[in-house]
């Protein structure tokens, strides 16, 4: 039931890579500042802690790993960096792999060669202007082969605790299917979901919203039936009005590891 702009999520998000978010001067919400605490405050209570699910051991793997997912699902990528990061976990050993020897690795990803060559490259710039150390800034991090702004904003948020607002497909079709933050690029939605969620909950906003839109507020079928906030949403494509019970969700499992 994914309508046409989620379709072309994917290419809208390549195109706005590097673009940076401007917060537009006239919008406005289809969701009063009352409804917006109360959806994100029963998304903190389903997830009080929710995780990213790229598994990672540093803020360099997790440069690579988000890197990586660019059109790639979160286990996929898991599966593939899991034996790399256990020989290459930072940007030296990386580099001392070279592109083929990535390569090996990450074939089962989509676009492997170009991708090895970018992480080579991230790995040899960490190296030559940052010391070995992923930089903290935005601005830095774009500048690193591969990393966009998306990408940027989840390591600036999971690598250093830097609130920020990733948008991925999820992230994009949420803010456009339930019109809370609607928008022609990633760009755009972002500047409008920075505009509507609740200063308190937009640490965690990022990672609610992909969760809800991977488990609950699905592409092809949403599962409105699941769904904690079905009374608040104002998709026209929802097919129930009764929420789901609000209750906590059991832990994440990420790898091998249980997450709280």
């Amino acid at each position: 039931m994914a309508t046409s702009k989620t379709k072309s999520s994917t290419s809208t998000l390549q195109k706005s890579n590097h673009g940076s978010a401007r917060k537009p001067s006239r919008y406005k919400s289809t969701y009063t500042k009352a409804e917006m605490e109360e959806i994100f405050r029963r998304f903190s209570v389903q997830r009080p802690e929710p995780k990213g699910e790229l598994e990672h051991v540093n803020p360099f793997t997790l440069v690579v790993a988000v890197a990586l997912s660019a059109q790639a699902t979160d286990a996929g990528v898991n599966k593939a960096t899991r034996a790399l990061f256990k020989i290459a976990d930072t940007p030296e050993k990386m580099l001392a792999l070279g592109e083929e020897g990535v390569t090996q690795y990450i074939k089962t990803i989509g676009l492997y060669r170009n991708k090895a060559k970018n992480v080579i490259a991230l790995s040899r710039m960490l190296i030559e202007e940052f010391g070995s150390e992923v930089p903290k800034s935005r601005e830095e991090l774009i500048r690193l082969p591969g990393v966009g702004r998306k990408t940027a904003n989840v390591v600036m948020s999971m690598a250093f605790g830097i609130p920020t607002l990733a948008v991925d497909t999820h992230v994009f079709r949420i803010g456009n299917r339930l019109l809370m933050a609607p928008g022609k690029t990633p760009d755009e939605v972002e500047a409008h979901f920075l505009k509507v969620i609740p200063e308190q909950y937009l640490y965690h906003a990022h990672h609610w919203l992909i969760l809800h839109g991977r488990y609950t507020c699905k592409a092809r079928r949403p599962e409105c039936e699941r769904c904690v906030i079905a009374d608040l949403c104002r998709s026209p494509e929802k097919t129930c009005d009764v929420p789901a019970p609000l209750v906590e969700l059991p832990p994440q499992f990420i790898g091998a590891e249980a997450v709280d």
